[in-house]
């Protein structure tokens, strides 16, 4: 397997997120998380392992066909394809670590990584590029329904019941919306998150 670039998950020098596994347990807890949810996002892995690339042609194609949100890819309005094709890679994988992953310090640590490249404090740094400083904020809480939405189709295709895709479904909207609440934690101020 290729290593993906910037992929640093469990890795030493990933720095430990602010967030507990305690606080990770609440916001589960919240989100009425269920062994079912982690049986579900296990066979939803499976069934979206060889569809990555459709589900991120659709997902790319969204975002370059709307100029506000491909905006985060570039520098003076022009797309760095360099960095869309970095970050492309890196979210394929992470289509796969929110289902097959285990939710532990880790998966918890990555988390957070994945927040500083989308916030100020590390966007472009991975990759080395020069674009626009920073993900905005609605924009991060905005994109959960459309990463929702869209993976249902994706989620039929493997002659699955009726039941188990809306499991899928649910498991899904659930860990979307988990990383997306971990995403957003440093655009909070120091006690507020």
């Amino acid at each position: 397997m290729e290593a993906i670039k910037g992929y640093d998950y469990g890795k030493a020098t990933v720095e430990q997120s602010p967030v507990s596994l305690q606080d990770l347990s609440l916001l589960k807890k919240t989100l009425l998380w269920s062994v079912d949810d982690d049986r579900y996002l296990k066979m939803a892995g499976g069934v979206l392992k060889d569809q990555t690339n459709d589900v991120l042609d659709l997902w790319y194609g969204y975002v370059g066909g709307n100029e506000h949100l491909v905006h985060y890819f570039t520098k003076n309005g022009q797309p760095n394809m360099d960095y869309l094709t970095a970050v492309r890679a890196r979210f394929g994988q992470w289509i796969l670590d929110i289902c097959e992953k285990p939710y532990d310090q880790n998966w918890l640590n990555y988390q957070h990584e994945i927040a500083k490249r989308h916030h100020s404090i590390k966007k472009n740094k991975t990759d080395g590029v020069d674009t626009v400083p920073i993900i905005h904020y609605r924009y991060m809480t905005a994109f959960i329904y459309p990463i929702t939405a869209t993976i249902k189709s994706f989620l039929a295709k493997k002659n699955h019941s009726t039941a188990d895709v809306e499991g899928m479904h649910n498991a899904w909207f659930k860990a979307v919306t988990l990383t997306v609440i971990l995403w957003t934690q440093p655009y909070i101020n120091k006690g507020e998150f």
